[in-house]
């Protein structure tokens, strides 16, 4: 799993049949104080996470196993939406 903040959606009119009314979300990945990192995803939103959201993404075939995901052409998901983090140095 990875960290990571909702920074956009992307739209598809035209996808695979196993896609239809799926969201699809841009996650930029973060660090443990917040801050962005150059790489991101495109994930399955299954939480209704919005854009400014800090969300966990879980990738490859795990990312299939949602109830929603479940053996659906998906590589990442958005499985959970952040409140907090609590790091110790």
């Amino acid at each position: 799993m990875v960290l990571g903040k909702v920074v956009g959606t992307v739209w598809a009119t035209r996808k695979d049949e196993e896609l239809v009314g799926m969201k699809f979300q841009i996650v930029r990945h973060i660090d443990l104080q917040y801050r962005a990192r150059e790489t991101f995803v495109v994930a399955v939103d299954t939480v209704q996470a919005g854009v400014g959201d800090v969300v966990l993404v879980c990738s490859g075939s795990s990312a299939r196993q949602t109830a929603q995901t479940k053996n659906k052409p998906v590589d990442a998901v958005i499985m959970a939406v952040v409140d907090k983090l609590d790091v110790t140095d």
